[in-house]
């Protein structure tokens, strides 16, 4: 079954495009072994028609002919009923106008498939890990992790939709020395609340969300922890404040409308399984020791020097347990790994991409996408992020302030790699200036005229009567929706769905306020209510994929 009108014409048009030029060169003698990729585009400018190929220039040297005569020739031999009109322009571009009628299957298509519409099987179930977010868990989420939080959810869903076998896995940070830190410093909070006279040193964390946490720990134990040896005190404060941290962040993310699949501890790691990645690399050769350290040969594989994975005192470094995770991952089955992480991680890529590449691997297997900061802004001044010392913008004082809707499009409307201004002031605007308002407010819209259209049987309708720029430039783009899918997929850039999104709602908003929809003319009413309740299923599948909701009233 089709599923994807444009792929079905691009093919169709490709296949015309390529016999033509088969006659074509049988018409001047002129024998290739093989022929070029056809490839056709959409041109910027609309009056250039639907579609446009290059060929003629890519076979210049072939037909030893200018490309804007190879053109003419090719012209007379394309023979596609769909087609509407063939014009040549430029130095030889080809320009194709197709007749509307495969604009009408396409609201036929989407009425049939409903929520299947825009899901590929572009991935062919191939199995991927996302590993996203994975803070230390010795704080709650800030704004620094949100946006990261956002592209790797919306990541996992479009490679979904685009029918890869997605995994979202969380690495809990939990056996480092920051927990370590933690302890001491919840510990600390717990004796200050029973006013022993102690201070928190410079190393220890000093936020005030310990406070809390503390006297959640006084609630449990009362005094009794007070007269505890210190080893005791600091193993019931590790795990008491490891565990209202975790489940802190778990609640944050399902705030904002993210789930995992896997929640995965490093302190796993640590019952053997970091020796036995530590030996596979030594069988393979690529260890070797110097100053009583046992270091990794990552600059066999492109780093820029090699690394230490034992520590002259014995500690491990955090690459020991990161080879090991990979080497877990690996085990697992999984076809691709992706890793999600923030800018300040940039130079850790060629480290661990070593690591899959010495482990027997070709380093392609991890993808890693960067995820540039995010500056907070209001009234047109920076926020700082750090709201007193020890204090942050946190993830969830910002879901609370202008949505979690708004949050999650505004982090993901600029490609991920660039840096991004969150202005906090447009993102709680009820106006067509707020993106995700105008997106959202389309969907509004439609609901307002399907409910005072109910009288109106949609069956068995005369969709030839869209004719209207504003009508055909709607469905055009709804028939895009699967390969903005697949593109956002292939590529890993959910900003090119959000982008979408918006163009979308912009052509319907265009088309409502050129295009009455229900008229004295009841064919013309029906055809566009079909057009609008057509367009109503494509906006719910993609908010479902975007995480936002899909509102009846604004």
């Amino acid at each position: 079954m089709v599923k994807n009108m444009v792929e079905k014409i691009e093919k169709k048009l490709i296949d015309a495009i390529k016999q033509a030029l088969i006659v074509s060169l049988e018409q001047e003698n002129i024998e290739v072994e093989d022929l070029p990729d056809i490839k056709v585009e959409v041109p910027r400018e609309k009056e250039h028609g639907d579609y446009a190929t290059n060929i003629a220039m890519v076979m210049a040297k072939v037909f030893k002919k200018a490309p804007r005569q190879i053109a003419e020739q090719l012209k007379e031999n394309i023979d596609l009923e769909i087609i509407k009109d063939v014009s040549i322009a430029g130095p030889g571009f080809i320009n194709f106008t197709l007749k509307d009628d495969w604009l009408y299957e396409t609201i036929e298509l989407i009425n049939e498939l409903k929520e299947e519409y825009g899901k590929t099987d572009t991935g062919q179930k191939e199995k991927v890990l996302i590993e996203f977010v994975s803070a230390n868990p010795t704080g709650p989420l800030h704004v620094g992790h949100s946006r990261g939080a956002v592209v790797g959810d919306m990541t996992a869903n479009i490679m979904q939709e685009a029918g890869f076998d997605v995994t979202r896995e969380y690495y809990f940070n939990d056996a480092g020395n920051q927990i370590d830190i933690l302890a001491e410093s919840t510990l600390i909070r717990y004796k200050q609340l029973f006013d022993i006279d102690v201070e928190l040193p410079k190393n220890a964390y000093h936020g005030e969300y310990l406070i809390g946490i503390a006297k959640q720990l006084k609630d449990e134990y009362g005094k009794s922890l007070l007269e505890k040896d210190q080893d005791e005190q600091i193993k019931i404060c590790k795990e008491f404040s490891f565990e209202k941290l975790k489940s802190k962040i778990e609640d944050n993310l399902k705030y904002f409308g993210i789930k995992f699949d896997n929640w995965f501890y490093e302190s796993t790691l640590h019952n053997g399984e970091i020796k036995k990645a530590i030996d596979i690399l030594k069988e393979k050769g690529y260890i070797y020791e110097k100053e009583d350290a046992l270091w990794f040969k990552s600059t066999e594989f492109g780093d820029d020097k090699d690394r230490v994975i034992i520590k002259s005192d014995g500690a491990l470094t955090y690459l020991a347990a990161d080879i090991a995770y990979h080497w877990d991952k690996i085990q697992r089955g999984y076809d691709k790994l992706i890793n999600v992480w923030g800018a300040d991680h940039h130079g850790y890529i060629d480290r661990v991409k070593a690591a899959i590449q010495a482990l027997g691997y070709k380093k392609d297997l991890l993808e890693i996408i960067i995820v540039q900061l995010v500056n907070l802004v209001r009234d047109g001044e920076k926020i700082p992020m750090s709201k007193r010392a020890g204090e942050f913008v946190t993830m969830e004082d910002v879901i609370d302030e202008v949505g979690k809707d708004a949050a999650r499009y505004f982090y993901i409307m600029r490609s991920s790699d660039s840096h991004f201004d969150f202005d906090l002031e447009l993102a709680k605007e009820e106006s067509s200036n707020n993106p995700v308002y105008y997106i959202q407010y389309a969907h509004a819209r439609i609901f307002s005229i399907l409910e005072n259209a109910e009288q109106y049987d949609l069956e068995n309708i005369d969709l030839s009567c869209l004719k209207r720029e504003e009508e055909i430039d709607l469905i055009k783009l709804m028939a895009r929706y699967p390969e903005v899918i697949n593109d956002s997929a292939v590529n890993r850039q959910p900003h090119i769905l959000a982008n979408y999104a918006y163009d979308l709602a912009n052509a319907f908003h265009v088309f409502y306020n050129k295009c009455q929809v229900i008229t004295s003319d009841e064919k013309m009413s029906k055809a566009r209510l079909k057009l609008v309740v057509t367009l109503q299923q494509v906006l719910k599948n993609m908010f479902k994929v975007l995480g936002i909701s899909a509102p009846d009233q604004m």
